[in-house]
């Protein structure tokens, strides 16, 4: 089993930043992927950004240029930095992982273990 505990989360100014951790225990395999996703009520969850053993990285449309996807060299630790943040980017940010998923993908599908998310609000 794997576990994963995020935090960083909280309520912060349109054009703000916010870095939020992921903090993942538990059985590893060596081909992974790790990902950051978003929801609100009544949405589907959506991927933000995804960042895979190797170090590839895969973004939202909606979030390139502001948010960066990075990791810790032994895959324990998942990070993201978002930076000028706006109002729709409130949501409940969920970590996940999964094994044996080469590339980056952020299809909420291919992934096996999920956080129970930290929720992040931007005040216009």
């Amino acid at each position: 089993q794997v576990q994963l505990v995020e935090s960083g989360g909280g309520t912060v100014q349109a054009g703000g930043s916010l870095r939020l951790s992921c903090a993942v225990s538990g059985y590893f395999r060596s081909t992974y992927c790790m990902g950051w996703f978003r929801q609100v009520p009544g949405k589907e969850r959506e991927g933000v950004a995804s960042i895979d053993s190797t170090g590839s990285t895969s973004y939202a449309d909606s979030v390139k240029g502001r948010f960066t996807i990075s990791k810790d060299n032994f895959g324990v630790t998942l990070y993201l930095q978002m930076n000028n943040l706006k109002a729709e980017d409130s949501a409940m940010y969920i970590c996940a992982r999964a094994h044996g998923v080469r590339g980056p993908d952020l299809r909420p599908t291919k992934y096996n273990y999920w956080g129970q998310g930290t929720q992040v609000t931007v005040s216009s």
